[in-house]
Parts: C-alpha cells; sequence; structure tokens
C-alpha cells in the first residue's frame, strides 16, 4: 500500500512477552481445555508425566478435529479477531489461548489433530524461534515425540503435547521440580477444573487427570446432601441488561457453619476456605471466570461468609466486561455495578443475621426462596452515616423496572435516588454536616449532581451557570454541598464534558 511500511515483529522479543501475560498453571490449563469443549469434545484427557522433571503435559480430546489448514491458522499467533461474532457457547475469543497457555507451561507445544481420517500436524520450538529471530513452525512434529504419542481413536480428535517444561517444572534448570511438589501442583489444577468447569462437567463432557474423572465442585452446594440443600436460602432470580445485552444473578446464602458435619464444612469452604469464596462469581457461557470476588463493591467479612452470587453473561459480552486473553479476570461495567451491589448488599444483610443471629427460616421447599423483604426502607449498613435507602429488590419495583426500557428505567432510578436523600431521616442525618468539599462528597451524591445537571441542561441547554446553581440549590440534599463546590463539580463533570 502506498505510503505505508509494511513490518513484522522481531520473533524473540514477542515470544517471550507472550510467555508473561500472566498465567498460572491451572489458567493455562483451562485454556487449551476450552479450545476441546469449543470442538465439542465429549471426553478429554489429561496426562503429566514427571519425567525426573523433564515430563510432558499432554491434552488429548474426541473434538472435530483440524485439518491442514484450520491447523495452521490454530498455530499462528492471534489467529482470530476477538471483534468478530462467535458462535453460542464459544469459549474461545483471541485466537490466542492455545499458543500463549502452552508457552506459559514449556517451551515446546506439538499438535496432532485428525478430521475425517486424515492427520495434521505442527510444532513451535521456542529454542528454534529464539535462535533464528524467526516465525519459524515445524509442519511435522519430531520423531522422538510422535513414539510417546497415543493414537486417536475414531475418525477425528486433537492432542497437545507439551515438553521442555521449564515454566511449569523448572526442566532443563539446576534444580527442577522435585515430584512430590509437582504432584501438588496438578492437585491444584485439579481442584481448579473442578471449579470452573462444574456446570459443564456431565453425561456430555467427562475430564481425567492421570486417568482420574474429575467431579464438579458445585460452590452453591446444590449437590450436597439433603440436609444441607433444604436449608440453602436461593434468591429470586434476577435479570437486566449490560448494554443492550442480558445478563443473569441468582443469589444464595448458605446454612449456618453449624448445619455441617466436618467433611461437609471442608467441602462447602472449596479450595480456598470459606472467607475466599464469598461473594461474586462470574459464568461466561457457563464456565466460571472469576470467583470469591466482591468486584470492589464491598469488603470481605467473616460474617459475608454464607453469600455466593451468580452471574452469567454471554460471548457477545466479552468488551463490556473486559474480559482478559486467560479468561481468569473480568471488570464490572459501569451499567452493572449499581445492580450488583443492590444485590449483593441485600443478601450479606441475611449473611450476617444468619452469622449472628441463626436466623430460622420455616420449613418449605427442598430450597428455600427468598425474594427480598416487601419493605419498602432499609438502612444502608454499608453507609458510616447509617443512611436509609429504598430497597431495590421490592417485588413490584422489580416488575416495573423489568417491563421499561433502558432510558425510562434510568430516569425512574434518578427519581428514586432523590427520593432516598431527600428523606426525612436522611435530610435529618445531613442538617448535622458542615458544607463539603469536592473531595470529601460521597461518590453517589457526586454523581446524582452530575446526573441531576444533565437532566436539567437537557431541558434548557441555554441555562446560565448561576441559574442552574439556584436550581440545584432548591433540593435539600445539595444544601450542604455549598454553592462553591456545586460550581466547581459543574464546569469540571458537566459543562466542560
Amino acid at each position: 500500500m502506498d505510503g505505508t511500511i509494511h513490518t513484522q515483529p522481531a520473533a524473540t522479543p514477542v515470544i517471550h512477552a507472550l510467555r508473561n501475560i500472566g498465567y498460572k498453571a491451572q489458567t493455562a490449563i483451562a485454556d487449551i481445555v476450552d479450545n476441546s469443549i469449543d470442538a465439542h469434545s465429549t471426553a478429554i484427557d489429561l496426562q503429566f508425566e514427571y519425567g525426573n522433571g523433564d515430563g510432558f503435559i499432554l491434552i488429548k480430546d474426541n473434538g472435530s478435529g483440524m485439518d491442514e489448514d484450520e491447523l495452521q491458522i490454530a498455530m499462528t499467533i492471534g489467529s482470530k479477531d476477538p471483534r468478530d461474532e462467535r458462535d453460542k457457547n464459544e469459549l474461545g475469543r483471541f485466537g490466542m489461548g492455545l499458543k500463549t497457555a502452552s508457552f506459559s507451561l514449556g517451551k515446546r507445544v506439538s499438535v496432532i489433530s485428525k478430521k475425517n481420517g486424515i492427520i495434521s500436524e505442527r510444532c513451535w520450538d521456542l529454542d528454534l524461534v529464539s535462535k533464528h529471530n524467526e516465525w519459524y513452525l515445524y509442519k511435522k512434529v519430531p520423531d522422538s515425540i510422535l513414539h510417546d504419542l497415543p493414537d486417536i481413536e475414531g475418525e477425528s480428535g486433537t492432542i497437545v503435547y507439551i515438553d521442555k517444561l521449564d515454566r511449569f517444572s523448572k526442566a532443563g534448570l539446576s534444580s527442577p521440580l522435585k515430584k512430590k511438589s509437582y504432584f501438588t501442583k496438578i492437585k491444584r489444577i485439579r481442584d481448579y477444573l473442578e471449579l470452573v468447569y462444574h456446570l459443564l462437567l456431565n453425561d456430555n463432557l467427562t475430564i481425567t487427570i492421570n486417568n482420574n474423572q474429575l467431579n464438579g465442585w458445585d460452590p452453591f452446594l446444590l449437590n450436597m446432601s439433603e440436609t444441607i440443600q433444604e436449608k440453602i436460602l436461593e434468591g429470586e432470580k434476577q435479570a437486566f441488561r449490560v448494554n443492550g445485552k442480558r445478563v443473569i444473578v441468582r443469589p444464595y446464602v448458605l446454612p449456618h457453619p453449624s448445619n455441617y458435619n466436618s467433611t461437609e464444612f471442608t467441602q462447602a469452604g472449596g479450595l480456598k476456605g470459606w472467607r475466599e469464596h464469598q461473594g461474586f462469581y462470574i459464568y461466561r457461557e457457563n464456565r466460571l471466570v472469576t470467583f470469591g470476588d466482591w468486584l470492589g463493591l464491598f469488603k470481605k467479612e467473616s460474617i459475608y461468609d454464607l453469600v455466593r452470587i451468580r452471574v452469567d453473561f454471554l460471548n457477545a459480552s466479552d468488551d463490556d466486561w473486559k474480559i482478559d486473553i486467560k479468561k481468569s479476570s473480568i471488570s464490572i461495567p459501569e451499567e452493572a455495578k449499581e445492580n450488583l451491589e443492590s444485590i449483593g448488599r441485600y443478601y450479606r444483610q441475611l449473611s450476617q443475621d444468619i452469622m449472628l443471629y441463626r436466623t430460622k427460616r420455616t420449613s418449605g421447599s427442598r430450597i428455600k426462596r427468598t425474594i427480598g423483604t416487601l419493605n419498602t426502607w432499609e438502612l444502608d449498613n454499608d453507609n458510616n452515616h447509617g443512611k436509609y435507602i429504598l430497597n431495590r429488590l421490592h417485588p413490584i419495583l422489580n416488575e416495573i423496572l423489568s417491563s421499561i426500557d433502558d432510558e425510562t428505567k434510568k430516569q425512574l432510578n434518578l427519581y428514586l435516588n432523590l427520593i432516598e436523600l431527600g428523606s426525612p431521616m436522611n435530610l435529618f442525618e445531613m442538617e448535622h454536616l458542615i458544607q463539603r468539599e469536592e473531595e470529601s462528597l460521597d461518590l453517589k451524591l457526586k454523581n446524582l449532581l452530575v446526573l441531576i445537571s444533565e437532566e436539567l441542561l437537557k431541558k434548557n441547554p441555554d441555562m446560565p451557570l448561576d441559574e442552574l446553581v439556584e436550581s440545584l440549590m432548591l433540593f435539600p440534599q445539595f444544601e450542604s454541598i455549598g454553592r462553591i463546590t456545586l460550581e466547581k463539580i459543574i464546569l469540571k463533570d458537566v459543562i466542560n464534558d
């Protein structure tokens, strides 16, 4: 193309950069397993061979396999545009996982794939790439490796073989990983996969590690004993939209610790223990992405150990949730924060009641379901001043919100925020506050100020600044802010935008 220069990045520094994306061993293995699931595999077998510290990792599946062209694309760095529309339930995104995950474990990755009975091969050896500083990819897998590989039964399937495990087991280094530590690492991988794929592990998908079948670990304890199940509080399933795409939330509050025997208590605590498993569980296409995290909305405290809230989104929402290349972390969208904060606050309160007072629940269905109190007001326990807020989980309000469009919903939420701040109890509390500087303002109050200012200017774009400030001063909840601070916020966050 005229006026441009075609450049190609040097292979060696790029390869080493890709090796340091930040994979842990378990997230790397899961990323490779995702590819097998996307290939519609029903059986995935993982083999870890210690080999005196210089062994191999083998992942074999019975999926649809790849022909020569498809395998070449799969072994090419960045073979998929993350903006492309993907199939429903597809777990891959960047076209990087097979390579980057493998490179984070070892310096050589060989792939043999069978489709319609025809075998195709490719092999990356990073020693070769580093030696020549070029993107040299072997067309054939070395004979020394082929001798160790099992057959691919049937007409299709794929084998990924990773060796030269300098990152996984310190192979080739002066002090390779000891055998006990090696198998402890494999145990952590097993625990992780049993959690991440617990919704997918069923009659249609089995995963084995060294010939031992994985059993999904359900953080919501729905597969535990009848005695435990009947005491689980299952909140009402709720749905909202982020950028027009559906998000589904299912809250669970687990029984008080006194209800478990010692084995059940340890099992329910999961691989990281009770405290680290409270919070939101974010699922993408039924595959767990991140868990045991309040996503910056709340702090972790032991009285909230019983709360585990499932949140599901589709792969079409990847950009909204900013899912990373490792598919192990997300960033909560602004549009989702208010809904998740409201839901989290309510179920944290239930956990606190159960932990502190061992709240009794009446008998009923196998899993008790709570839809939230019918009270219209509740005390915000996460607010230092004891502010009262509207019950955003009220069933009537939820019914209204589910039946209106996003713009009307935004207007209604703005009005409800004004009602909260203008309630007699909250106004009484405000009378004791001196005028506040901008940096000391409650973020929610500041955001509300900006929203109202924008609405007033939308209706009257030519409104002078002093008139806008006068209008805002009519709101009792803004009186304590002061005229000068109001002007600064409007100039900075409204007019200058």
